[in-house]
């Protein structure tokens, strides 16, 4: 599979909102700074997606935290995360960030809101 690492940095996530319930591609240089900072939150995790070398980011405390409205996604058979969540690629390097694998359609076809 094929990793879009550009040249000066900076890669694609997808950006995904049960707020707004929208999932969209987002511009972000690749570091766990980042996104953080598009998470919301300092205590991020990441679960292993299947059937790729991607990964979902979310806020660690998301099942504990208390939300200010309801907002809520499952990706596959991962648990629901309530919050912000990022997909993001693996890099060439075991620890590297870069772009997902996974299209943006792919994405949106895998994720339920509730």
């Amino acid at each position: 599979m094929q990793r879009n690492i550009n040249p000066d940095g900076a890669m694609h996530a997808y950006l995904i909102n049960p707020f707004q319930q929208t999932i969209e591609q987002v511009e972000i240089e690749p570091s766990l700074d980042a996104i953080r900072e598009l998470v919301g939150y300092q205590t991020i995790d990441s679960d292993e997606i299947a059937r790729s070398d991607d990964r979902l980011f979310f806020d660690e405390e998301c099942f504990i935290r208390s939300q200010p409205q309801p907002g809520r996604f499952r990706l596959d058979t991962l648990p629901p995360v309530a919050g912000i969540g990022m997909v993001v690629g693996g890099g060439p390097d075991e620890g590297t960030l870069a772009s997902p694998g996974l299209t943006l359609d792919e994405l949106k076809d895998r994720v339920q809101f509730s």
